[in-house]
């Protein structure tokens, strides 16, 4: 009988510990490892520890493997409109966040008008100023059907766009606003038979018409993307008459082809209550918080207060100043971030970010095969 007893104790030992009881780290180590926790004065374990060793004393492995990311990444959309997206992006370091947002920023191509071909301008607006306003303009169309232009290039229906604007107001009429939507697209090209001087000689290069008309290369209208946005006021006997180019580029260049709004991250919030507050407190603490974080919870005669939205913070930190600031702790998720994405308009914003994952992966294919 001792015998099997013993042999019953040693299968028990021998047996395999569950998951998530296989090299823990202590509850206040792994805190610091998963979330920053936002003091009234300063926030604090905002180092991150994304390196094998940093745990390597207790038996814990922390490196960053294929295998890893692969299980605990995940991507939830929780808004889509035409123009603008917010996601979360779950199991991700802040570099990577990051990289994303200035890849949007930065190095997603557009279209935006670059050339400027002025015929007339009698507007009080000097032609420089008219000339950045059109600039920035967004444009409604896809850069993908496009190539880059260089400076020795021939403009052509693969690497130009071009636009036609002319308005004027006759003598004795009230003023007029020119608006974005009357730029004309010109999908057979320039019109126009004013040259620019070459680089070399005395030899000039005009802009003619397209070998190809873009009608057969964009299945809509290569317009802009908003009709009502102002260029200029025209007062009686004033005239613009200009004709535009639009080519592709990045947003590094020049802001004008960066095709976001803005892109930004916060770390999704939590709030926690480490000791209930009721009574006066509650009521205090929920009229306190801009953001309505907290709702009270009636229990009888007893009001407590819980946390009821806890993504709404902004992280104020109204509701840890005061007598209720020791039972509530702020924290942010390290590894989870709530990312907006706001469209210009040329590519909606699920394609904006499907194309910066593109650049990324290209990116580190050149890091891979320059190392090889």
């Amino acid at each position: 009988m001792p015998k099997k007893g013993a042999k019953k104790a040693k299968e028990v030992v021998d047996a395999p510990t569950p998951d998530h009881q296989e090299n823990n780290l202590p509850d206040y180590l792994e805190l610091q490892r998963t979330r920053v926790v936002c003091k009234p004065d300063a926030p604090i374990h905002t180092q991150g520890f994304q390196y094998s060793g940093a745990f390597a004393a207790m038996g814990v492995d922390n490196s960053v493997s294929v295998e890893k990311f692969c299980k605990n990444f995940k991507i939830e959309i929780n808004r889509l409109t035409e123009d603008d997206m917010e996601f979360d992006m779950i199991g991700i370091d802040a570099s990577i966040a990051n990289a994303f947002r200035r890849i949007l920023i930065a190095e997603v191509p557009t279209m935006a008008i670059e050339k400027i071909f002025m015929v007339d301008n009698t507007s009080v607006i000097a032609d420089e100023v008219l000339s950045h306003r059109l600039g920035l303009i967004p444009l409604d169309a896809d850069p993908r059907l496009f190539d880059y232009i260089s400076d020795n290039d021939v403009p052509n229906e693969r690497n130009t766009i071009v636009y036609k604007l002319h308005v004027s107001c006759g003598k004795g009429s009230p003023r007029i606003t020119v608006k974005s939507g009357q730029l004309e697209w010109l999908p057979e090209g320039s019109q126009l038979s004013a040259a620019s001087p070459a680089q070399t000689g005395d030899q000039q290069k005009t802009f003619t018409s397209f070998g190809q008309s873009q009608k057969e290369i964009s299945e809509k209208p290569l317009g802009v993307k908003i009709d009502d946005i102002t260029i200029a006021r025209l007062g009686p006997g004033q005239s613009i008459e200009l004709e535009a180019h639009a080519v592709k580029g990045v947003g590094k260049v020049h802001a004008k082809w960066s095709p976001v709004a803005t892109a930004w991250y916060r770390m999704l919030p939590e709030v926690v209550l480490i000791k209930e507050i009721k009574g006066d407190d509650a009521v205090e603490l929920q009229k306190k918080c801009p953001v309505n974080v907290f709702d009270i919870e009636e229990l009888g005669d007893i009001k407590r207060a819980v946390v009821a939205r806890p993504r709404s913070c902004t992280l104020c930190r109204e509701c840890v100043m005061g007598p209720t600031g020791e039972k509530i702790d702020l924290r942010r998720v390290r590894d989870h971030f709530i990312f907006t994405i706001e469209s210009t308009g040329a590519m909606p914003p699920e394609v904006l970010f499907t194309e910066a994952v593109k650049i990324l992966e290209e990116k580190c294919e050149r890091v891979i095969s320059e190392l090889s």
